[in-house]
């Protein structure tokens, strides 16, 4: 009786595709070469598919591993030389293996992390995995990672961190322990009104020092001291129609002056409104409050 002393071939379904290679390499480029190419490739779909099979559940579906899958086999049998001596399959694994990593680094994160930070998680994630079982009882510790994935507790920490980075939550989802449907939308800050007054304080800020002493105070007390016209005439010793005049040309200035800094190039400040009415600000000489 014969016995078969043949080596089993690592995939069950291999096809015996190394003639087809032959031939393949050494045809031109045209429709028959196309042909022949199609039919390797339909061949060794089966292996690209158990491969595809290896990375389900892991949030990609797998119809789309297996589009992946096919698309790395395609790469294999265009950069495969049978001339090298080395069987196809050696070759289109991690090819084929490659191509759906790289599709999970490049389009399935939902945060963009640079491939170190993702090198790492995945050292971290298959050292929490072995240490899980030699650890019972509690999560492994920052140190152990480190020595399990021979990596500093630094880049430990940063492969930990990006455990969480590969999904994202929605803002509506219910913060752990919130039984009051707390969620991070709620966590979010809105516009603070006051933004809208930022600039306009800056602005006036260089101008309100360019008035006049007697201006300020005056302008000081009413929107500041939240004092009335008619307290601060008293405590001037002037009438409450001069009071109001007195603001409405202190503001009028301040107005003028900041869009005239507007209009010249480069918002630079130009001569202050103050010092071109001086005059009549002598005129409407009054004397300041005293300090307490």
């Amino acid at each position: 009786m014969r016995t078969d002393t043949r080596t089993k071939h690592p995939h069950d379904d291999a096809p015996d595709t190394a003639d087809a290679f032959r031939r393949l390499i050494g045809m031109p480029d045209g429709p028959e070469r196309d042909t022949l190419r199609d039919e390797i490739v339909e061949a060794w779909l089966p292996m690209a598919d158990r491969l595809a099979g290896r990375f389900r559940g892991r949030g990609e579906s797998y119809e789309d591993l297996r589009q992946v899958a096919a698309l790395g086999l395609v790469k294999a049998v265009d950069r495969y030389d049978p001339a090298r001596g080395c069987a196809f399959e050696s070759y289109a694994v991690p090819t084929i293996t490659g191509e759906i990593k790289r599709h999970f680094r490049d389009h399935m994160w939902t945060l963009h992390v640079p491939r170190r930070v993702q090198d790492l998680r995945n050292r971290v994630r298959f050292a929490c995995q072995d240490l899980t079982q030699s650890v019972s009882g509690r999560l492994p510790s920052v140190p152990e990672i480190a020595e399990r994935a021979g990596m500093s507790e630094e880049d430990a920490r940063i492969g930990l961190e990006a455990l969480d980075s590969f999904t994202a939550l929605s803002l509506d989802a219910e913060l752990p322990g919130s039984e009051d449907g707390y969620a991070l939308r709620d966590a979010l800050g809105s516009l603070d009104p006051a933004l809208d007054v930022v600039v306009d304080r800056e602005a006036v800020k260089p101008r309100l020092r360019a008035l006049p002493e007697r201006e300020r105070a005056i302008l000081y007390m009413r929107f500041f001291g939240d004092m009335t016209q008619s307290r601060i005439a008293e405590q001037l010793g002037i009438s409450q129609m001069h009071v109001s005049r007195l603001i409405s040309r202190s503001c009028g200035r301040l107005r003028e002056d900041i869009l005239h800094d507007r209009a010249l190039p480069g918002g630079a400040p130009g001569t202050p409104a103050a010092h071109r009415h001086e005059t009549a600000a002598q005129r409407d000489e009054v004397p300041l409050p005293q300090a307490a």
